[in-house]
C-alpha cells in the first residue's frame, strides 16, 4: 500500500520526535519518562486538533480550522474537496429547484406539496390565487385547515385518489375546482387543482337545456300518441289505407317517449342529492320481479331466464334508482340475446361486497367499444339498437345510479360469446333481512 504525502509527513514527524525524545531521555538518564511525556504531548496535540476540527465543522465562520501539519494537511484537503463537491451539488440542485418552481408557476393549475403529516411544504403562484394561500401565514399549516370542504376532507381521509373530485374554491364559492391528489415518495402527496368553472357552467347549461326540452316534449308527444291511437283504432273506412303508417308513427312516438323519460331520469340523477330517498331494499324480491318482467318481454323468443339469489342479502339504497339500473341491464340482455338463449340474474355477496350480475349468451361486444358503453347515446350497432327499441341511455343511467351508491359497473364481453355486466356495491351497504324494514319498489 502506497503512503500518501500527508501520512509520510506524519511518520517523518513521529520518527524525528521519537529520536529526539530518546536522545534527551538517554542524556538525562530518564528514557521511559521522557518517551511517555512525548507520547502524551503527541496525543494532546491531536486531541486539540480534533476539538478544533469539530468546532470548525459546526461553525466555520466563527472558529479557525485545525493546523495543516502532517496527516492533518491531507485530512483538511479531503474535507475541502468534499465541501466543494457539496457546494457544486447544492448549486445544481438549486438550479433544478428554481427551474421546477418556474415551470410550476407557469402552469395554470394550482400545485401544493404536502408532507406525510399533511402539512404544506410548498405551493406555486396559482395555488396562492385559487386556494388563498399566503407564504408567511400558511407555511407549515395542514391542508385540511385551508380546504375545509367536507367532500375534500372525506376524499383526503379515505385515501382513494384514483378519481378527482369537484369542490368550490376556498376563496370564492362561485369558482369550481377539480382537485386531484397524487401520492409520491415516502408518504408525500402532490395536490393539483384546476379551475373548471367555465366547464361546469357549460355542463349546467347543457343539463338544464336537455331537462327543459325533454320536459316540454312530454306533452306534445303524449297528445300526438293519443291522436294516433284514436285514428289507429278507428273503424272509418277512409283511414284503412293509413293504418300501417299510423302503426309506425305510434311506434316512433313510443320510442321518443322512452328517450324523453330516460333523459329526465338522467337529469334527476345528476341534479338531486346522492343520499336522498335511500332505505333498506329487498333486492331478492326486486330480482325475482325483474325475472318475471324479462320473461314477459322475451315473449315468443323464449329465453331461458334463471336466477341465483341470496335471500338474506338486502341493500341500503334508493329502491327506484336501483330498479332503473337493474332493469336496464336485464332488458338489454333480453334485447341482444338471440331467441332461445340463456340469461342468468345473480345477486350474491362476494369478497369485495354485494354484486348484481347479468350474464347472457348474446351477440357480445368488441373490446374497443366497452370503455364507451356508458356514454350517452353511444351505440355499438346503431341500426340494431334502434330496431330493438333501445334509447342509448340505459348504461349511462346504470353508471349514474351506481356512482350515487358508491358502486361500480364492470363489463366483460366477447363477440359471439355473450356478455357479463356486474354491479358491485361496498360492503357497508349490506343489510340483513328484517321484518318491517323493507321498502318495496314502486312500479309506475
Amino acid at each position: 500500500m502506497s503512503l500518501t504525502p500527508g501520512l509520510r509527513k506524519e511518520l517523518g514527524f513521529l520518527s524525528i520526535s521519537a529520536i529526539g525524545s530518546g536522545l534527551v531521555g538517554w542524556l538525562l538518564g530518564r528514557l521511559p519518562e521522557v518517551l511517555l511525556i512525548s507520547v502524551i504531548l503527541y496525543l494532546v496535540w491531536h486531541l486539540q486538533q480534533i476539538i478544533r476540527l469539530n468546532l470548525w465543522l459546526k461553525e466555520p465562520k466563527q472558529h479557525k480550522k485545525p493546523y495543516a501539519v502532517g496527516i492533518w494537511s491531507a485530512v483538511l484537503a479531503a474535507i475541502e474537496s468534499l465541501r466543494e463537491r457539496g457546494r457544486k451539488r447544492k448549486r445544481k440542485l438549486g438550479r433544478m429547484l428554481s427551474g421546477f418552481q418556474e415551470s410550476t408557476n407557469a402552469l395554470p393549475d394550482a400545485t401544493v406539496v404536502i408532507d406525510s403529516s399533511g402539512e404544506m411544504e410548498w405551493w406555486n403562484v396559482p395555488a396562492s390565487e385559487m386556494l388563498g394561500l399566503n407564504r408567511k401565514r400558511d407555511k407549515g399549516r395542514k391542508i385540511d385547515q385551508v380546504i375545509t370542504d367536507r367532500v375534500f376532507l372525506k376524499y383526503l381521509a379515505e385515501g382513494d385518489y384514483l378519481r378527482p373530485i369537484q369542490i368550490p374554491a376556498p376563496v370564492d364559492s362561485g369558482i369550481s375546482l377539480e382537485v386531484r391528489v397524487v401520492p409520491y415518495g415516502k408518504g408525500k402527496r402532490l395536490l393539483q387543482a384546476r379551475d373548471i368553472t367555465r366547464l361546469h357552467q357549460l355542463e349546467t347549461v347543457r343539463r338544464d337545456f336537455v331537462a327543459n326540452v325533454s320536459h316540454e316534449m312530454r306533452t306534445p308527444l303524449t297528445v300526438i300518441h293519443g291522436y294516433l291511437e284514436t285514428m289507429g283504432d278507428s273503424d272509418d273506412p277512409s283511414l284503412a289505407d293509413w293504418q300501417h303508417i299510423f302503426g309506425q308513427m305510434r311506434q316512433q312516438t313510443v320510442r321518443m317517449q322512452r328517450i324523453v323519460g330516460d333523459l329526465l331520469l338522467l337529469s334527476r340523477l345528476e341534479t338531486s342529492q346522492g343520499e336522498g330517498g335511500q332505505t333498506v331494499v329487498d333486492v331478492p324480491d326486486l330480482v325475482k320481479s325483474l325475472q318475471q318482467e324479462a320473461i314477459n318481454l322475451s315473449g315468443d323468443a323464449k329465453h331461458r331466464i334463471t336466477v341465483d339469489i341470496d335471500e338474506e342479502l338486502w341493500l341500503f339504497a334508493n329502491p327506484d334508482e336501483l330498479d332503473s339500473a337493474f332493469s336496464n341491464l336485464v332488458f338489454n340482455a333480453v334485447r341482444y340475446t338471440p331467441a332461445g338463449g340463456g340469461i342468468t340474474l345473480q345477486w350474491v355477496l362476494t369478497e369485495s361486497g354485494p354484486c348484481f350480475t347479468v350474464k347472457d349468451t348474446g351477440i357480445g361486444i368488441d373490446n374497443e367499444h366497452i370503455p364507451r358503453l356508458t356514454e350517452r347515446f353511444y351505440r355499438v350497432d346503431v341500426g340494431r339498437s334502434r330496431q330493438s327499441g333501445g334509447t342509448g341511455l340505459g348504461l349511462a343511467i346504470v353508471k349514474h345510479v351506481l356512482t350515487r351508491h358508491n358502486g361500480a359497473l364492470r363489463i366483460e364481453s366477447e363477440p359471439g360469446e355473450g356478455s357479463i355486466f356486474t354491479c358491485s356495491f361496498p360492503g357497508s351497504r349490506v343489510r340483513e333481512a328484517e321484518s318491517g324494514t323493507v321498502s318495496a319498489v314502486t312500479k309506475t
